[in-house]
């Protein structure tokens, strides 16, 4: 069976401070759409939604628009920019660069079906 959805109309979208993720849910893949704004940073605008000090979700993205800043638990960092394919695991922090929004789609599976969502406790 062939499954197709439109990002234009998620199953589901989740708002932060900043920006938000729209999320669409096939059968062996969760898609992300991330959009984050000038100013969004990982430990300011989710942190407090993920209950955690970095965040633990992997990334699996590619790079629409815009600049964004990755810094790993460890020190080590990297910037992504459009255009960019990139894999980063859990464990890191993450802020936009510049003033223009950056856009993520992510392929990993685990930002659409977790990212900034409450932890139940």
């Amino acid at each position: 069976m062939i499954e197709v959805k439109a990002v234009e109309k998620p199953d589901e979208r989740r708002d932060f401070p900043r920006g938000h993720l729209e999320a669409v849910h096939l059968t062996g893949l969760d898609f992300a759409v991330a959009t984050f704004e000038p100013g969004w940073r990982w430990s300011e605008s989710v942190a407090p939604i993920a209950g955690t000090e970095s965040c633990q979700v992997h990334h699996n993205g590619y790079v629409v628009e815009g600049r964004m800043r990755i810094r790993m638990d460890d020190g080590a960092e990297s910037e992504v920019g459009p255009g960019d394919v990139f894999v980063c695991p859990p464990g890191h922090d993450a802020w936009v660069v510049g003033d223009e929004p950056t856009v993520v789609f992510d392929f990993a599976g685990s930002m659409a079906q977790e990212y900034a969502k409450a932890k139940e406790g």
